[in-house]
Formats: C-alpha cells, structure tokens, sequence
C-alpha cells in the first residue's frame, strides 16, 4: 500500500475522531504505516533486551522488541537528527555573536526538550522510558532526564479546598506557573532544578521529595497536557511547549483508550490497590462490578471529557504522532513536514 493510499485509509477510518485531528488534509503532516516507517531505522542496533523491555514498559502494554526495532530506532534517528541539527544551530549562532573560538561555557548549550502528550492509559510513560533509555545508550554518551508533570499538579488539599477534585487532571489542576518557571530555569542551564515528585500510590504530591535535574543534555517531559495552550494565566505567558526541540502525540480512538484504561484498572486492583497505603484501596475491597462500574464512570465524567476538550485537540500541534491500534501496536506514523 502506498503511503498515500495509506493515509486515506487511515483518514476514512478516523473521520470522527477528532475536529482537528492528524489526518486533515489542510494540516502539514506526512503519514506512514508502521512498516513504511520501520524502512527508515538505518543500521543502528537496538540495544536493548527484552527483559529490559519488560522493565521499561507500563502495565499491561504488550511492547516487544519488534515493536521497540519498527517504532523507535526510527524515531531515534530522526530525533538524534533534530539534536544534530540544533547543537548546529547553537554553533551558528555562537559564530554569529563572533564567540564561535571560544569553548562553551558550562551550562551555556541549551538541553534539548523533548514533549511527550497523550490521553492517560495511551502509553506515554511507556514511549517516554524507551526513548530515554535509547538515547542515554548513544555512543556519545548523553545525559537524559525524564520528568512526568503529574508533579506539577496542585496538591489534593488545594484541589479540595477550590473544589477541582473532580476536575484532577483538566488543565486549572496543574500549576502551569511552576512548571513554566522548571522549564525556563533549566533550559538557560540553571544547576539543580528541583522538580515535584508525585506518587500513584497516594494519589498526591509527595511533599518532602523532589527530584533534582542538573544541566542534562536531553530532557523529556511526559503528560497529558504538555501540548495545551494557556488559557488560564492570561496574555504574555509562554506556552509549556515553547520549550520543546520535539515533540510527540501518542494517540488511539477513545474507545480503544476506554478499554486500556479498565484493562489496568483490573490489573491494578489485583496489585497497587492491595497496598494499605493506596488511594484507591477501598476499589481492591469491593465486588468487581461495583469497582468497574465507578471507574467507568470516572471514565465517562473525567477522563473522556479531558480527552475530548484539552488533550485530542492538541494532537496537530506536535511533530510527530505515534496512533496505535487496539492490540497497543502503532499503525500509523504521522510527521509534520513543517
């Protein structure tokens, strides 16, 4: 099949996902199936076994090493293009300011940031340690930092007392300011950027944590809303993704999303849930249906309308969008050409 009949197919299948989504033919991106994009891994090995596959994936994503060699030695090699090509800006520029003799200084070459957004159950996490596990093996040895923006999230007690617990996760729940200012300070080479830390197993801000980022070589940032626009601190403010060298979607139809979601719910109920100390411990108590039938629910009420009205809509804004088909595999690989 050709790539154009490709994406035809893939745009009839996806007339009614999204307003806005990918496959519009006034949006400046190339598609690919995953094989035609596998064409483009080069010679690189993978460099990765599957028990360390194993480790680096989310619960109940099926990721294998010829998912790892068809998806993402070809997105390694595009974005070690996108590195090479911006530490060759940084060059030019330096030669510009008549600095180029002079050795950079440390903490002057900017990190390159990488924006990694998606629905929750689509599979960030999983992509965001592949690719930070890939890059930090390059033979130049980079340093590679990964931060989630869950930890950027207000705390329970400030969402109860503004009321936002059921709106955990929509973007008025995040501290944008403060995720705003870690972007700005590490990205001008600030030493020892504390960033928040998060737990699952709570459900809150872990508060006497952070996790500390040292003037890495490679940052990648991982959550559902990298990609939105602010609407919420008023004119002037940057955009979270102002600061991204590269960007990904990892995208799937809702329903596929939905399934994922209650796949791992049911996982978690039988392990997360068990701890004492969990959140949501009452939902490893309770009979199964009534469990399902209030994630359902929490589905329904949270998730899709998040989805639906701040996540989905920003899918055209990144470079590159990974879509996956029910089996959690990547079908489509869609490229802005801009």
């Amino acid at each position: 099949m050709t790539i154009a009949a490709s994406a035809q197919k893939q745009a009839g299948r996806r007339k009614n996902h999204s307003p806005g989504g990918y496959h519009s033919k006034y949006l400046p991106f190339s598609l690919f199936t995953a094989a035609e994009w596998a064409q483009f891994r080069g010679q690189a090995p993978l460099n990765l076994s599957f028990d360390e596959i194993k480790r680096l994936r989310s619960l109940g994503d099926p990721l294998d090493i010829d998912e790892a060699e068809r998806i993402y030695l070809p997105l390694l090699r595009l974005i070690s293009c996108y590195i090479e090509a911006s530490h060759l800006l940084q060059y030019e520029r330096r030669r510009f300011l008549h600095q180029a003799a002079l050795p950079p200084r440390p903490g002057t070459m900017p990190p390159f940031i990488i924006g990694i957004a998606g629905s929750v159950a689509v599979g960030k996490s999983t992509t965001a340690r592949i690719l930070q596990e890939l890059l930090q093996r390059n033979p130049a040895c980079p340093k590679v930092d990964l931060v989630t923006t869950d930890g950027f999230l207000y705390p329970n007690a400030v969402l109860r007392a503004q009321g936002k617990m059921q709106r955990k996760g929509f973007p008025e729940s995040y501290d944008t300011k403060k995720l705003l200012q870690f972007l700005s300070a590490v990205k001008s080479g600030v030493c020892r950027v504390p960033a928040p830390l998060y737990s699952h197993l709570t459900y809150d801000i872990v508060k006497e944590e952070r996790q500390i980022i040292d003037r890495p070589d490679i940052l990648i940032i991982e959550g559902v809303n990298v990609l939105q626009v602010n609407t919420l601190l008023g004119r002037g403010l940057p955009f979270v993704s102002d600061f991204f060298d590269f960007s990904i979607y990892i995208d799937a139809e809702p329903q596929t999303i939905y399934q994922w979601y209650i796949d791992r719910f049911k996982s978690l109920r039988q392990t997360a849930f068990q701890n004492p100390q969990s959140y949501f411990r009452e939902f490893a108590a309770m009979p199964e249906k009534e469990a399902l039938a209030i994630a359902g629910n929490l589905w329904k009420t949270i998730n899709l309308p998040n989805l639906e009205q701040n996540i989905l809509p920003t899918s055209p804004r990144a470079d590159l969008i990974l879509h996956k088909g029910a089996n959690h595999l990547v079908e489509t690989v869609a490229l802005r050409k801009l």
